[in-house]
């Protein structure tokens, strides 16, 4: 009987639907199999979507099989309702682990090297508590965006970013639509602001 069920495997191609079935009955054969046929198209798929700038010891492939590895201790949770709900279960889970690390890579300090005889470049106590209240107003002003809006401004903006990196932080199709997307969310910016000074 198993030597039937092995030959009718090796035969027919496993739909991912039933990879997943027999996956969350802890079959490893099943999980080997959907790694198999979903890491490649994943990692082009992420490829470039991890800024830059959050890159330290972990690349995008190592950020993809990991979130992957996660996903699959956790295939007992999913639902399987369709052919193609795995892969898109397995983006979403890439697309959150992305901003994840964004976020982790924003409270970062940045390691420095000092200077001990540098001559000190700072701000005057006046011009520091006109630039913090401005900056106040600013941050104010971006909170109270749409959080695309904001993305868009800081990546743009804060993290001076091409357009084509704002299209691909933000899943915009061109760098057009990205530029599209910057200039509504820094109009909107500049109405928060003037909104708040009257």
């Amino acid at each position: 009987m198993d030597d039937q069920r092995a030959t009718r495997r090796a035969d027919a191609v496993d739909t991912t639907f039933d990879l997943v079935e027999r996956a969350k009955t802890g079959d490893s054969e099943a999980l080997n199999d959907l790694f198999a046929r979903y890491l490649p198209s994943l990692r082009r798929w992420a490829s470039g979507r991890l800024p830059r700038w959050t890159r330290d010891l972990m690349d995008t492939d190592d950020l993809v099989q990991e979130t992957v590895v996660r996903a699959v201790k956790r295939m007992d949770r999913f639902e399987s309702r369709h052919e193609g709900a795995l892969q898109a279960y397995l983006r979403q889970a890439i697309v959150n682990r992305i901003r994840d690390e964004v976020r982790r890579a924003k409270r970062a300090p940045i390691a420095e090297a000092l200077d001990d005889n540098a001559a000190d470049a700072g701000a005057s106590p006046l011009e520091d508590a006109i630039g913090a209240e401005a900056l106040q107003r600013y941050e104010d002003a971006l909170g109270r965006l749409r959080p695309e809006e904001r993305e868009a401004i800081v990546a743009r903006v804060e993290m001076d970013g091409s357009y084509q990196d704002v299209a691909r932080a933000l899943g915009k199709p061109s760098a057009d639509a990205a530029r599209m997307a910057v200039s509504r969310a820094l109009l909107r910016l500049a109405q928060e602001m003037t909104r708040e000074q009257i």
